[in-house]
């Protein structure tokens, strides 16, 4: 009997595919691409940012925060300077692809799909780690909404 990873989100899955089919030297520039669409913090977390989670694992300042919509999805609201633009990137998929999705779809995300992406010859192993840290301080900052509204 096996085992099978569970199934990436939709929009996760097209943007993992995407990531695969596109020949290595467009993949840096696609991460770039996704960095320029990270949008700007609210003026609530740059006035507070004390209401934003540090990831320490990651080498460049990261921060984040999620919220829930009214329709349960969660808002993802990501801090990363410009001078870290493939952390930026990353930051960029993850939202693109899981902002306003459900917390229960976001918990579900397999901890290392960022591997399939073909993205480990082009970013140092340190770097990858970090994506590794900002998708499992995600989860936990979602579960912890999750276990406080239950």
């Amino acid at each position: 009997m096996t085992s099978e990873a569970p199934a990436l989100p939709e929009k996760l899955q097209t943007i993992v595919g995407m990531f695969k089919s596109v020949p290595k030297t467009m993949r840096l520039q696609a991460l770039l691409d996704y960095s320029k669409r990270l949008p700007a913090l609210p003026a609530k977390y740059t006035e507070h940012p004390e209401f934003m989670q540090p990831v320490p694992e990651c080498t460049s300042p990261f921060f984040l925060v999620t919220e829930r919509d009214e329709q349960g999805g969660v808002q993802m609201f990501f801090k990363v300077p410009e001078e870290a633009p493939t952390v930026r990137g990353y930051a960029g998929i993850l939202r693109d692809a899981l902002n306003g999705e459900s917390p229960e779809t976001i918990l579900s995300v397999p901890d290392q799909f960022y591997m399939e992406m073909g993205l480990s010859e082009l970013i140092t192993p340190m770097r990858m780690r970090g994506m590794g840290a900002i998708l499992a301080r995600l989860k936990r900052d979602v579960q912890s909404q999750e276990q406080a509204s239950a």
